[in-house]
């Protein structure tokens, strides 16, 4: 008997340059056309969801076309963010600054703002949401195919790249982050989509974020992390998820990599199934 395995991907994919300049131009504060820049986002979707099809991709995704970063969106559809975070770099190239810095000036990774949470978070745009929900929807629709998934943040990657200013410890900031991200998951899902939940937290953030903690200290940490994710997905259900985890797509020795055997135990503690790369 011939079985068909089912092709896939991480979730990000490139936009238009048009597109990129509203989203930049937007997350600057500056003027931008509403009108235009939703209508180049289904384009944008509609596009990409194509070109997936085309090449033969089975659970495809809508690129991500309305999010400036796969952790920071939701600072546009919830409140109790501002400020600017402080920027970390990952341990393996603090070793070698001569090559961070060539890095840092080349400009190959863009620049948008990372605020801290400064207050009570709140949902304040659900819309942004059902418009990505609709946008996707509707494009495979018309485009008459079934499998498609959308990528949502962590709790734990949130709190990574938008660090706690307001709660009394990561662990009420993480319990917030759960509260306010379960919204967004169970809306996904009961929407017919696959819910990718992105967690580089547990990965990527070992020699970033917590680079100055021993091994078993980031452990726990992961732990905390995994467990705010699990009481984000209590009314989701196991089979309609995915995580996605990674130590990093930037350009770099990963000399201070974690390794995956340490961290699976953790990871299979989540309510998810299991998409590295």
């Amino acid at each position: 008997m011939n079985s068909k395995i089912l092709t896939t991907h991480v979730g990000s994919l490139p936009r238009s340059k048009e597109l990129s300049e509203i989203i930049f131009s937007k997350d600057k504060k500056e003027l931008f056309d509403e009108k235009k820049f939703e209508s180049l986002i289904k384009k944008n979707v509609d596009e990409v969801v194509r070109r997936q099809i085309d090449l033969g991709i089975d659970i495809i995704s809508d690129g991500e076309m309305s999010k400036i970063s796969y952790a920071t969106y939701i600072k546009e559809r919830v409140s109790g963010f501002s400020g600017e975070s402080e920027r970390r770099a990952p341990a393996d190239l603090d070793e070698f600054p001569e090559y961070k810095n060539k890095i840092a000036k080349s400009g190959g990774t863009p620049i948008y703002t990372r605020p801290c949470c400064t207050g009570e978070l709140k949902i304040f745009n659900e819309n942004l949401l059902i418009q990505d929900i609709d946008n996707l929807l509707n494009s495979i629709a018309t485009h008459q195919h079934e499998l498609a998934f959308m990528n949502a943040a962590s709790p734990g990657v949130i709190n990574v790249f938008m660090p706690n200013k307001f709660y009394k410890d990561d662990d009420e900031y993480l319990n917030k982050l759960s509260e306010i991200m379960s919204k967004e998951y169970e809306l996904i899902t009961n929407r017919g989509l696959q819910l990718q939940i992105d967690c580089p937290d547990l990965a990527l953030a070992r020699h970033m974020n917590y680079k100055h903690l021993s091994e078993k200290e980031f452990i726990y940490r992961a732990e905390k992390q995994v467990e705010a994710l699990n009481n984000s997905l209590k009314n989701v259900s196991a089979k309609n998820i995915r995580m996605h985890i990674c130590w990093g797509n930037y350009e770099g020795p990963h000399t201070y990599d974690i390794a995956l055997e340490k961290i699976m135990p953790v990871i299979f503690k989540s309510k998810c199934k299991i998409s590295s790369h």
